[in-house]
């Protein structure tokens, strides 16, 4: 076997250790799937760097890339452009046309490919304000845009393949890659700049940690592929052979799920959450014996301990939930999955019991872009599973704890630093140890665990430190609140804005016959809502030590977005804009 050392090693390891798998990548284009072989996305991937090569591509360009979904022409294009050893520069389709104009013009690209055409007028109204940028290219057949087509046309004459060889064998391990923009909770996009060396450490880092069948797996991808996390995990999916298929869009996951019957997902913790309401929401529609049944299962489900840890009793109780509620949930999600692997943030330990009893477990684990991300991953085998915890350290990283609490990273998978920021480079990386920012501890086992970020815990005027994320994660298992931010640094208690479950609130009201009006503003001011609401703050702040109790709240009419600026692409809060923006609110908390 040959060693992989670069990102474009990978397809090629694909098709020598697994001949040519017909379903390598494969996307939907007009309501049918459309599968490309191994063979093929190395031969297109050829014809996009040959191509480049005649546009007079040097080493060390920077070529961005933008989709509104993760597609197969995004792989093409990524391999095409780091053969000839230029970087690719993925952008989030969702940021804002200021933020389009500071990646691009700081990173210089000179070219940028997009997926439709709400992208394109995006880019080409800001074009003249790019003096980098030579062309835009669509994979989306646009009016008035040159279409991706014309670069593997140009590309198709292999007469300079020993060039595009050449270039190849010039990069090394330790060459960039790819600049990743971090979308940030304030301030300009941070430009995170990884190598090769990076990203492979991090993939076959990782690969012992997820059980896949070699060659014999399939994985639905819909998390956003400009994200680390999820372009990591495409390639090591292409490591093990898996075949890849591209969701169509968040909105048609259900259905995508069923089509594909994937044996592997990779979710966020809002993802995971949102399945779970639905099918509680659908449990408590059933009646009779079925629906008794159907709570029985789910408060077994809550009470579980890997590894037999509950005992004869429950292991047989589980067996029968797991053939009369639990299967059908397995069947929901297209009837063939195995595993699921969270990142990006923390998951609610009962959604961590309840999937695992189901047989579907969800592997939570822990990273950022600055460490390619992956720093530590729960595996269900040889008791490397344990609820709470993002698992064990991956074999080639090396994690210590600062004296006050900070978790510190060393490895291959370090970041080289922050594109044209050397300062900031030097603050966060200290003895080759990369402070994360998050507060955590390794237990004696090796488990570890992540308790909030450093920035983000605050001191109230008692001198009492409050963690935020704590606090907001177990809060956010009631079903009435969607989403929530504890405030008060400074203040004598903690308060929390909370942006209710709408559509669950008005359930509730229809169940009990209860008038709360139609608006959302009407349901934040209905004083049953507030009360029903305050229930559930006491009965979850009992958990919590009494310096840390939500002792006031305010709900918010507005549903919390990317758009809205309350969230960022990986769905975290934005606590600076919330707090600008729900002001008046945080003077009614603490005007007394």
């Amino acid at each position: 076997m040959k060693s992989i050392s670069r990102i474009f090693d990978f397809p090629y390891h694909q098709q020598d250790e697994f001949a040519s798998i017909p379903d390598a990548l494969a996307s939907k284009q007009n309501g049918v799937w459309v599968k490309i072989s191994t063979q093929e996305y190395i031969t297109q991937s050829n014809c996009i760097s040959r191509a480049l090569l005649r546009l007079g591509i040097q080493k060390d360009d920077k070529i961005a890339i933008i989709s509104s979904n993760n597609r197969t022409e995004w792989h093409i294009v990524d391999i095409g452009v780091l053969q000839t050893g230029a970087q690719t520069v993925p952008i989030y389709p969702t940021i804002s046309e200021q933020d389009y104009e500071y990646i691009l013009n700081h990173c210089e690209a000179s070219y940028c490919f997009v997926s439709d055409e709400e992208l394109f007028k995006k880019i080409n109204a800001i074009k003249s304000k790019l003096p980098h940028l030579k062309e835009i290219y669509s994979f989306n057949a646009i009016s008035n845009c040159k279409n991706w087509n014309e670069l593997s046309a140009l590309g198709e004459d292999n007469s300079n393949q020993e060039e595009v060889e050449s270039r190849k064998n010039s990069i090394k391990t330790e060459d960039l890659a790819t600049i990743i923009y971090t979308s940030g909770t304030t301030g300009n996009p941070k430009g995170v700049m990884l190598s090769h060396q990076n990203i492979v450490s991090n993939v076959l880092g990782s690969a012992p940690r997820i059980p896949f069948k070699a060659g014999a797996s399939r994985a639905l991808s819909f998390l956003p592929i400009c994200h680390i996390f999820e372009r990591m995990v495409l390639y090591l999916y292409q490591y093990y052979g898996v075949s890849i298929y591209f969701g169509e869009s968040i909105e048609k996951i259900g259905e995508n799920i069923k089509e594909v019957q994937p044996t592997v997902i990779t979710a966020v913790p809002r993802l995971i959450e949102k399945v779970y309401d639905k099918i509680y929401a659908k449990g408590a529609e059933l009646s009779g014996i079925k629906k008794t049944l159907f709570f029985w299962a789910i408060n077994l489900g809550l009470r579980y301990e890997p590894y037999g840890a509950n005992g004869f009793w429950y292991e047989f109780q589980l067996k029968i939930a797991r053939k009369l509620i639990f299967s059908k949930w397995k069947e929901g999600l297209g009837g063939k999955l195995e595993v699921m692997v969270s990142g990006s943030a923390a998951l609610q330990t009962r959604l961590s019991r309840i999937f695992a009893a189901a047989e579907i477990p969800v592997m939570e684990g822990y990273g950022l872009t600055e460490t390619s991300p992956v720093i530590a991953v729960n595996d269900m085998r040889n008791y490397g599973f344990r609820i709470g915890t993002v698992g064990k350290v991956i074999d080639n990283v090396e994690v210590k704890i600062a004296e006050d609490g900070e978790i510190l990273c060393k490895g291959p998978n370090v970041m080289v630093g922050y594109y044209k920021n050397e300062a900031l480079t030097n603050e966060v990386i200290t003895d080759g140890y990369f402070h994360t920012g998050d507060i955590g501890n390794l237990d004696k086992d090796g488990f570890l665990k992540i308790t909030d970020r450093k920035k983000e815990m605050f001191k109230t005027s008692g001198g009492k430190y409050i963690a935020p994320q704590l606090i907001e994660n177990t809060m956010k298992q009631s079903r009435f609140i969607e989403q929530i931010m504890v405030i008060g640094e400074g203040q004598k208690m903690p308060a929390a804005f909370i942006q209710p479950n709408f559509d669950f609130v008005k359930e509730w009201a229809n169940k009990n016959k209860t008038d709360i009006g139609k608006t959302n503003q009407e349901i934040v001011t209905n004083e049953k809502v507030i009360a029903r609401i305050q229930q559930e703050i006491d009965s979850i702040n009992s958990k919590f030590g009494h310096w840390e109790q939500i002792k006031k709240f305010e709900l918010t009419p507005t549903v919390w977005s990317i758009d809205g600026g309350e969230m960022t692409p990986t769905l975290k809060l934005k606590r600076k804009n919330i707090l600008e923006k729900y002001q008046d609110l945080y003077q009614k908390i603490y005007s007394f």
